[in-house]
């Protein structure tokens, strides 16, 4: 009898992964042409003007993915198609091994890619190389009376930004999260609600509009962008609309949600939305040859790391949790946080010291993550009762708090462009100067971002006067035109304090800054009838 139920227990573990996944790619979108001349057949108008913006011109990933070849793959024996993607011409399918690999004999397909990189080597038609295969995280963990909520907002001074009414007004975030019930009833998002600032939303796991339904993270993470309850809860954008989309299945732990967060970013780049928040993480699935190992934290691994890449260069912002395995035996970021282009939020606590759980980096290639911090540890959101609490902690949290600001900072300087405020929010981090591989480039100060960003706008249309090393250590440069006699340069910290007053000329162009600290500093130089000014790093 033992041997019996060995022998079956055998054939179970052999059996119960069965049907693999994979991604079908296919060479061609034979409609291109059409779609490159009626680009509204593909785009709405918002997105087009984002493009447009930001010089960003159309190609080939915007076109949709060729109908005929996705019907042709449904109708294949033993294929389930469980998503699509114009960005990568591809299918996630679902089926065995022979039935997939025999989708290699249609003339449309081009590679193959199975989510168990192992079976990659016998793949004819794939080129993908063999990488080692282990946590998908749910990461959880105007004057506004702020209350309870205050502190992770004035933190960030998101209240200056409030109090010049940058709110988020004319921004667009989308949600990827697990489920949002309730957000049509709790009386936190009535504000939401009246105002007519939730556009829509789809179920990209059911495959249905109802995305009202599911897990509570989603409606936890939404509240602390857009929550609002008087004098205890006011999110970081509550002026911005919104967009929500499930695209985690809780119930289950596998690469398809990669697929589904894929195609849901696609739907928004198309809907124009501005701002991606995605508190979400991949690590370890069901099946364990398709789970990542840190080597595979390298931003060019995963597809879902990918699609947040190509999401940037579509002119959106994706704002991503970096994870709450901090203080465990994998203590490195997740996937899409280890994206060059995701701009990662890590976790500190009230008092703005470092949460154990948070995350560290860097990314297996050295990069620097996570990207900057926002409070994580029990700041004040909304339950699904239209409660506020601060019982759960996570980066799920800090995320979202800080893609509220994105959107908030991007309504002060319309004209920037994606990669310009991920620049300007960094280099007002408190760190920006020494990031460490748990905080990153530190906590950022939005109204310095704003000051920044201002100057910067001086800097590009006046600039007479070249100024090097920047950033600098011990010396600083200016190197004048040739119909400069003197100059006067005077340099400001972040409290507006003068910290240098010279004079400069051809024959003695250099200035001391040993004693300086690190940190950002501004300069102003006036010249007869004209003044620059800019910003310079000490470091």
């Amino acid at each position: 009898m033992k041997k019996i139920v060995l022998i079956l227990l055998i054939f179970l573990s052999q059996n119960m992964f069965s049907q693999e996944d994979a991604w079908v790619y296919f060479i061609d979108k034979p409609n291109a042409q059409f779609y490159f001349d009626n680009p509204l057949e593909m785009l709405s108008q918002r997105a087009l003007d984002r493009r447009a913006n930001q010089n960003i011109d159309l190609d080939i990933k915007d076109i949709p993915i060729h109908q005929d070849y996705v019907d042709e793959i449904t109708a294949s024996e033993g294929i389930e198609v469980k998503a699509r993607s114009k960005w990568f011409n591809a299918v996630h399918v679902r089926g065995s091994i022979s039935a997939i690999e025999a989708l290699a004999n249609l003339v449309f397909v081009d590679t193959i890619q199975f989510a168990d990189r192992s079976l990659n080597q016998s793949n004819r038609k794939s080129n993908a190389k063999k990488v080692r295969a282990v946590n998908k995280q749910l990461d959880a963990q105007e004057n506004f009376v702020y209350g309870n909520s205050s502190n992770q907002i004035e933190m960030l001074n998101g209240h200056l930004l409030h109090q010049q009414d940058y709110t988020g007004t004319g921004k667009i975030i989308a949600v990827m999260d697990s489920g949002f019930p309730n957000v049509n009833t709790a009386s936190s998002f009535q504000r939401l609600r009246d105002n007519n600032q939730i556009l829509g939303g789809y179920n990209f796991v059911d495959r249905n509009n109802d995305f009202y339904t599911r897990n509570q993270h989603g409606t936890l993470v939404f509240s602390l962008i857009a929550g609002f309850v008087e004098n205890e809860l006011v999110g970081t954008a509550p002026n911005a609309n919104y967009y929500l989309f499930i695209t985690e299945d809780v119930a289950t732990e596998n690469p398809v949600e990669e697929s589904y967060w894929v195609e849901a970013a696609e739907v928004a780049d198309s809907l124009g939305v501005d701002v991606i928040n995605t508190s979400l993480g991949y690590y370890t699935y069901d099946n364990p040859n398709y789970s990542y190992t840190y080597n595979d934290m390298n931003g060019n691994t995963s597809f879902i790391s990918k699609g947040t890449d190509i999401a940037f260069s579509r002119g959106m912002i994706c704002v991503t949790s970096a994870g709450n395995s901090g203080n465990g035996a994998n203590p490195n970021i997740s996937v899409p946080a280890d994206a060059a282009n995701s701009f990662t939020i890590g976790s500190v606590k009230f008092d703005e010291s470092y949460s154990s759980f948070s995350s560290i980096g860097p990314t297996f290639d050295g990069r620097i993550k996570p990207d900057v911090m926002a409070q994580g540890q029990n700041p004040f959101y909304s339950n699904t009762a239209g409660v506020v609490t601060n019982s759960s902690s996570g980066t799920s949290f800090s995320s979202p708090i800080m893609a509220g600001m994105i959107a908030s900072f991007w309504q002060a300087i319309p004209w920037a462009t994606n990669q310009q405020i991920v620049d300007f929010v960094r280099q007002s981090a408190d760190r920006f100067s020494a990031p460490t591989p748990q905080f990153g480039y530190g906590i950022p100060d939005f109204q310095l971002a704003l000051d920044i960003a201002q100057l910067s706008i001086g800097e590009n249309s006046q600039s007479h006067f070249s100024l090097y090393p920047n950033p600098m250590e011990d010396q600083l440069n200016i190197l004048l035109s040739t119909d400069s006699e003197e100059i006067k340069f005077q340099l400001f910290n972040t409290l507006s304090q003068k910290v240098i007053d010279t004079f400069i000329n051809s024959t003695n162009n250099s200035i001391s800054t040993s004693e300086l600290q690190n940190g950002i500093y501004f300069y102003r130089i006036e010249h007869k009838n004209t003044i620059q000014t800019g910003k310079i790093i000490k470091i």
